[in-house]
């Protein structure tokens, strides 16, 4: 089933009045925060970030499409210095994410990250919604599935919204509002916690003449393909109706899981079918656990070791290699425990020879790591103080949210690119 989404909450295009960013004392915090952590002269084009193994990705999420959120999370990393931000394959996300780097450069001069959209090749989880309808929910359920959220996705309770609702309902004795589609990601956390069973998800797959549109934007850098890795047909379908405008393109990603011992031979595969169109770098993101990051430590795990396992084999196909699937704030650590954490592997690259004009080069083992629930939930408890306070709003106009939201995401894209970053420095005040 080919679904698209789009939201109804936005923020007011460029504002009535436009804030002058540079006369604004509010924001010189935000800026010398920047400044003294080093954010201009430690970030560097995202190609080298790559080769040097500090690239750092912002997943907004393959189904998120919170404009209010996204458009805030792309002001705030940009500003952390990351560079890609992933989001989904929707003409108003995309907007959304480009209005954030766009707000976050008038603050400061920083180096423009990649846009990236995802879209999958068949049924994934990470391309699902969550629905039920609130008028079977009985009256003294505890409405465990609000609670387990992490996107703040269900809503049981009446209330004035301007977001899209999955049900709408007015019967009186029974409870209204049910999932916002376009909070909602894909988790699944909230299905094996209702007691009563009432929950189910609806899965779609992004449609390939829409996303190849998408491709051709001049603010679009980068594609990521999600798949299982385990058919190759229909991950061959989807790059031939992406194939005309992937040389656009400035990366080309797949992202798979750890399937075992036939992981690099599916790998093999789905590089053979890409290779006559790849006019631009690739990368394999190793999804270990996917959106689990905010758990805790342990789900960092899996994702190590399967990083630790592809490294290990010589023959692996050509591209980079990204961490993602449960990574978090104790990601890094366990890349140094391992000794891949910007570990520089010596040997021939011929595409990046081409586009790089380099005769030989060396690179980090592990390309870097993408975040996305850790990320989104380490910033989203600032983005909900916002809006609770002041409603639908651009975070640059409330230069308090944003030093605090600014510190958080410094707390975690610094320990990739190895900002020095005290204790004081990313106290919350």
């Amino acid at each position: 089933m080919a679904l698209s989404f789009s939201c109804s909450a936005s923020i007011s295009p460029q504002h009535q009045a436009k804030v002058n960013f540079k006369s604004n004392k509010g924001l010189e915090d935000v800026r010398n925060l920047i400044k003294t952590v080093g954010v201009p002269s430690i970030t560097c084009s995202p190609v080298k970030s790559l080769q040097n193994g500090n690239w750092v990705k912002l997943i907004c999420g393959a189904s998120f499409e919170d404009v209010v959120d996204i458009r805030n999370l792309s002001l705030v990393y940009t500003l952390a210095g990351v560079d890609c931000i992933d989001c989904a394959a929707d003409v108003s996300v995309v907007n959304a994410v480009n209005e954030g780097i766009d707000a976050a450069i008038e603050i400061l001069p920083l180096r423009r990250p990649w846009v990236m959209i995802s879209v999958n090749d068949d049924e994934d989880l990470h391309f699902r919604k969550a629905e039920f309808d609130p008028e079977d929910c009985p009256l003294d359920c505890s409405k465990p599935c609000e609670r387990v959220c992490p996107a703040d996705a269900i809503s049981l309770e009446a209330q004035n919204s301007t977001t899209q609702l999955s049900f709408h309902t007015n019967a009186p004795g029974a409870f209204k509002g049910g999932v916002l589609t376009e909070r909602c990601y894909g988790c699944g956390r909230c299905i094996p916690v209702c007691p009563y069973d009432k929950i189910r998800v609806t899965s779609y797959i992004r449609e390939a003449a829409t996303t190849s549109e998408l491709l051709k934007r001049n603010d679009v850098d980068a594609v990521e393909i999600h798949t299982t890795g385990r058919q190759i047909a229909p991950f061959k379908e989807l790059w031939d109706g992406l194939a005309d405008s992937i040389k656009y393109l400035r990366l080309a990603a797949v992202s798979l899981p750890d399937i075992g011992e036939a992981t690099v031979s599916s790998m093999k595969d789905m590089y053979s079918v890409m290779e006559p169109d790849l006019c631009c770098f690739n990368l394999w993101q190793l999804d270990g656990r996917p959106m689990s990051g905010d758990i805790g430590r342990g789900a960092t795990r899996e994702s190590i070791a399967f990083a630790l396992r592809l490294a290990a084999i010589k023959d692996r196909p050509h591209g980079f290699l990204q961490l993602a699937g449960g990574t978090n704030a104790h990601t890094v650590d366990g890349l140094k425990k391992v000794g891949l954490f910007q570990t520089t592997s010596f040997h021939r690259n011929s595409r990046d020879e081409i586009l790089t004009g380099t005769s030989s080069s060396v690179h980090a083992i592990i390309g870097g790591v993408a975040y996305g629930g850790y990320a989104r939930k380490i910033v989203g408890r600032i983005l909900s103080n916002l809006q609770s306070q002041h409603g639908i709003a651009s975070m640059e106009d409330y230069p308090d949210h944003l030093l605090q939201a600014l510190r958080e995401a410094l707390s975690i894209v610094g320990t990739v690119k190895s900002f020095p970053i005290s204790n004081s420095l990313i106290a919350m005040s």
